[in-house]
């Protein structure tokens, strides 16, 4: 998430001559207390141009510009509103599922054509509002629920979240060595927190020089800075200081602009391919994957090239792009298929082992590896195509579940119908439906987004 609040503060990848977006729009969703607002306020600090606000003492007009009336003359007047007052800079919105879904729609506009347009009240404008957006929310039950997809939890319409390049899911996890971590730095805030009268360190997080820029005419900009505020040398628990992102940051943004080289749009357009072929069945994504993604893909690039002080963006930064796409993409999948592999790895370092220490005689030989492969593969075929078979008795069968739900649902005033009811209502058909070709039916229709099966009950959406 560091990364692309970085990107995020780097980007700014205009052509000349076009409309097309140039900021990175960032959504953090997750369980409370997981310091998504701690990282909105970081990127709020360090950003030159930002503007806060919350979703919930926030709206439609309040976020892009109202018309008003003056109280001595009469005369309609425009008000700019938080994005257009952000303008070329970073716009942040805490607590964004607070707002309601007609202010969602109202920063739809801004959100992709980054411009606002009015025409209210003989009044007939288009305001730039050149702006970035990080923006964090809470799932939809509070907290993140694992056994639901994650589109579930976020509960946005996909109109809204394709507008955002990136969307990271934030999780509570209880691991000691992460607890142990962040008690230690907590701790550390309180203990070294600076009393009355006693003044940061130059460039620290607490200077405030270094928050308004007026130091750097009066003394050089220190690189680093250690935790209790003191200079430092690189190394030696030393931190870059928050005078020196800014102006680092600063430069990246306004005087690096790189070009795309035919090796990077070669690369890019393959990635982008892979991407879209990885998703197609739509399961375990938190973003949808549209051509938006494929801009998405050059930002980051763009972003990625600016960091490292490149005119020309290279395969090195689509690699970069796409490599943080896919964590914010398949997070939860990534993480697993990771874990997986490494404890793959470890099995067969210890097999590996085993063989050695028996002198090599628990190796088997070429023929014996070659007819166990065989029954391998002929053994994997063989449940891939019972599946196959399953899927389409499903597939079939569906539409006498959806009758039988339909007839249930209009039958009673509550939108909830328990599974026993629909199971005495399609006791009529042949064969009888199974358990487990049930289950497999009503898990098929939730991920179409037609019911919602919990405990035994199904919900009409």
């Amino acid at each position: 998430m560091l990364r692309a609040a970085c990107c995020l503060l780097r980007a700014a990848y205009h052509l000349p001559g076009t409309h097309l977006r140039g900021d990175i729009n960032i959504l953090l969703c997750g369980d409370p207390s997981t310091a998504k607002s701690q990282l909105l306020r970081f990127v709020l600090r360090i950003a030159p141009l930002a503007i806060s606000t919350t979703g919930r003492g926030s709206s439609g007009v309040g976020l892009t510009a109202a018309v008003t009336t003056d109280e001595e003359t009469g005369d309609r007047r425009l008000e700019a509103g938080a994005m257009v007052l952000a303008d070329r800079g970073v716009c942040i919105i805490d607590e964004f599922d607070k707002m309601t879904d007609a202010d969602r729609v109202a920063i739809h506009e801004v959100m992709e054509q980054q411009t606002v347009t009015i025409s209210k009240a003989g009044i007939h404008a288009s305001l730039n509002a050149r702006c970035a957006v990080a923006a964090a929310a809470n799932p939809v039950y509070g907290q993140y629920d694992p056994n639901r997809p994650p589109m579930h939890n976020i509960g946005l319409p996909d109109s809204l979240l394709s507008r955002f390049d990136l969307l990271f899911i934030v999780l509570d996890k209880k691991e000691p060595e992460s607890d142990r971590r962040i008690s230690k730095h907590v701790l550390s805030q309180h203990s070294q927190r600076s009393g009355p009268g006693v003044k940061p360190a130059a460039g620290s997080l607490g200077d405030p020089d270094a928050a308004k820029g007026g130091s750097a005419a009066v003394q050089p900009t220190p690189m680093f800075v250690k935790a209790d505020g003191g200079s430092a040398a690189e190394g030696d628990d030393a931190r870059l200081s928050t005078a020196f992102i800014k102006k680092y940051i600063h430069f990246a943004k306004m005087r690096i602009h790189p070009k795309l080289t035919e090796e990077a749009s070669k690369r890019i357009t393959m990635l982008y391919a892979d991407l879209r072929a990885k998703v197609d069945d739509g399961k375990g994504r938190t973003l949808p994957v549209t051509a938006r993604t494929l801009e998405t893909i050059i930002r980051l690039s763009s972003a990625h090239a600016k960091a490292h002080l490149r005119n020309l963006v290279t395969v090195e930064d689509a690699d970069a792009a796409m490599k943080l796409l896919n964590f914010a993409i398949f997070s939860e999948e990534v993480a697993a298929a990771e874990k997986r592999a490494a404890g793959g790895e470890e099995e067969a370092a210890a097999e590996d082992e085993a063989g050695g220490s028996a002198g090599g005689s628990a190796r088997p030989s070429k023929p014996a590896a070659r007819e166990d492969g065989a029954a391998a593969q002929k053994a994997a075929a063989q449940p891939s195509a019972k599946a196959g078979r399953a899927l389409v008795v499903a597939k079939a069968r569906k539409e006498l579940v959806l009758s039988a739900l339909n007839t249930l649902f209009d039958s009673s005033v509550e939108e909830e119908v328990p599974k026993h009811a629909l199971q005495q209502q399609l006791q009529s058909a042949s064969p009888r439906f199974t358990d487990a070709e049930l289950e497999a039916v009503l898990t098929e229709l939730e991920e179409d987004n037609h019911i919602m099966y919990r405990d035994g009950a199904i919900h009409r959406i």
